[in-house]
């Protein structure tokens, strides 16, 4: 028998050799083969642009670091006047976390196009739309509007009026006038509330849905979402070198440490996790921005008003772990935003605000 029929002869019949010799080596351990299949899903490929653009990141802060610098010392010395002399002003300013987090959102947007081929190949089968749901009227969407502004700013204002009570927090002896609640919070949440849902649960999530199932959709924006609204090092951890090539390597780093920190886990990320979900799952729900900025627009103005008119006990009751340095950081904020869904998918129900067509 020649060679190659001896190496056959083993072997049943349709088995080729390279199978056999694939079995006789072994298999995928699972672990590994659940790892393989979660990185060719979805949530795999948001995963990896999420990663890509954080590293991308690092690559871009330093360089524009260095060239906001530079533009705020020429804006200085050529008296730059109007909207030049603004960004020279705001460039001046910004430390290098600020840099980092513009250059995030730079590269996030760079890598976008590679993101959407890649689930677009994953979604051949037919792409999920965000459902149009009934046209909405100025005064219907406004009712929308304050309906979410009064639940999530009464929500978020009722846990700091029982924090209050335990002590955890103590009024200010003086409030602050109406000039400073108008330019501090009623200014900032309405704008804040438009740009962001717009940016964020309008054309970001509009776009993702025409080549992700809903799930994966909204868990992309709301990821997204809670890295840009705290791109921060551990408190105490400046940056020495600025402009050093690895200058944005080194602050991935400090964030990256505090990520894997159980206590900012569970204290700070998980909450402004859940915040993008839960607006992104109202967008959804009722197929319009009304409701999302509502809400959006009523926990920044619980939030910066509480700010205004209280302290932080330094000798509060309560472990860090359920409540931090203010009403967005903690268990019981955590607990308050799961309230405020529940509350909303009630309302939304029995007020019939919502697509006919649900996302699937």
């Amino acid at each position: 028998m020649r060679g190659s029929d001896k190496r056959h002869a083993n072997f049943p019949p349709g088995c080729s050799y390279g199978a056999a010799a694939a079995g006789q080596a072994g298999t995928i351990p699972p672990q590994a083969a659940g790892v393989i299949r979660f990185f060719r899903s979805e949530a795999g490929a948001v995963l990896l642009w999420v990663a890509a653009s954080l590293v991308l990141a690092a690559g871009l802060a330093p360089w524009l670091y260095q060239g906001g610098k530079g533009f705020a010392q020429l804006a200085r010395e050529q008296d730059f006047a109007g909207l030049a002399g603004w960004l020279g002003y705001a460039c001046r300013r910004a430390d290098f976390g600020r840099y980092f987090n513009r250059g995030l959102l730079l590269a996030a947007l760079l890598l976008l196009p590679f993101l959407f081929r890649r689930l677009s190949k994953l979604r051949q089968a037919g792409a999920h739309l965000l459902p149009p749901g009934d046209a909405v009227s100025w005064p219907a969407g406004m009712v929308q509007y304050l309906i979410g502004l009064l639940l999530a700013g009464g929500v978020v204002w009722g846990l700091g009026m029982v924090l209050d009570g335990l002590g955890e927090f103590t009024s200010k002896p003086l409030l602050p006038g109406a000039k400073r609640v108008l330019i501090g919070v009623l200014i900032p949440a309405v704008m804040v509330s438009v740009v962001e849902e717009w940016l964020f649960r309008g054309l970001l999530l509009g776009l993702w849905l025409r080549v992700a199932r809903p799930r994966a959709a909204c868990l992309g924006v709301s990821l997204v979402f809670a890295l840009l609204h705290f791109l921060a090092p551990p408190p105490g951890v400046g940056m020495a070198e600025p402009f050093s090539a690895v200058a944005g390597f080194r602050q991935l780093g400090g964030i990256l440490l505090q990520v894997v920190e159980p206590r900012f886990f569970a204290a700070n990320f998980l909450t402004l996790f859940a915040v993008g979900m839960i607006l992104a799952w109202v967008r959804l729900r009722t197929g319009r921005l009304w409701c999302s900025m509502g809400l959006h627009c009523g926990w920044v103005i619980a939030f910066k008003a509480y700010n205004l008119t209280h302290l932080k006990a330094s000798d509060g009751p309560l472990n860090s772990w359920w409540i931090g340095d203010d009403l967005r950081s903690g268990l019981l904020p955590l607990a308050a935003l799961v309230l405020t869904a529940w509350l909303s998918h009630l309302l939304l129900k029995t007020t019939g605000y919502q697509a006919k067509v649900r996302p699937a």
